[in-house]
């Protein structure tokens, strides 16, 4: 089993690389937004509802590392500066490698003005019906940007399976394809 963790600020094309992914692997992938999406509307973006996506996604790892699937593919936005985060991450990591599994790092990195662009783009915006009033997308991008530190400080972690891709210039599927052949998918 592997747990394909793909992190990375907003708009750099996480998801859309997973589903890449997916197409190449056939492992399933449960993008972010996901269960942010299902809460959003009972509960906006409070306490409650980051409280339930954790839970909602914790039960789903935990089914999915006593499954017999290949892997699975998740995508977060991860703030380093951010104690709660590195304890979400370590929890998820412990159940996938303590069924077995093996955890596979991905961050994505690309610069400001790719990212904005991207907000707009249709793909993401079919699937995260919370990203469709754009201009609080952007402003919520700049502002989480500017608060938060959301890619990694070089040798941060020392993961042998880790993998960092500027994925500024390339296409979804070609970033699909290095993270494949990076950890043997």
């Amino acid at each position: 089993m592997k747990f394909i963790l793909i992190f990375g600020p907003q708009a750099v094309g996480k998801m859309t690389v997973g589903h890449e992914l997916e197409k190449l692997t056939g492992l399933k992938l449960v993008h972010n937004h996901m269960t942010i999406d299902l809460l959003h509307p009972l509960f906006g973006f409070g306490q409650e509802m980051w409280r339930l996506s954790d839970m909602f996604r914790n039960e789903i790892f935990k089914a999915v590392a006593k499954s017999d699937a290949e892997g699975l593919i998740f995508t977060f936005v991860w703030a380093f500066d951010q104690k709660r985060d590195w304890e979400f991450v370590s929890e998820t990591r412990s159940i996938f490698e303590t069924a077995g599994g093996k955890v596979c790092f991905v961050e994505l990195e690309a610069e400001t003005e790719v990212r904005l662009q991207r907000n707009r783009m249709t793909h993401r915006l079919e699937h995260k019906p919370t990203k469709r009033n754009i201009e609080e997308s952007e402003v919520h991008l700049i502002e989480t940007l500017k608060k938060n530190r959301l890619n990694l400080l070089p040798n941060e972690i020392q993961e042998e399976n880790y993998i960092r891709i500027d994925n500024t210039f390339l296409e979804a599927e070609d970033v699909a394809k290095l993270i494949k052949k990076r950890f043997d998918l």
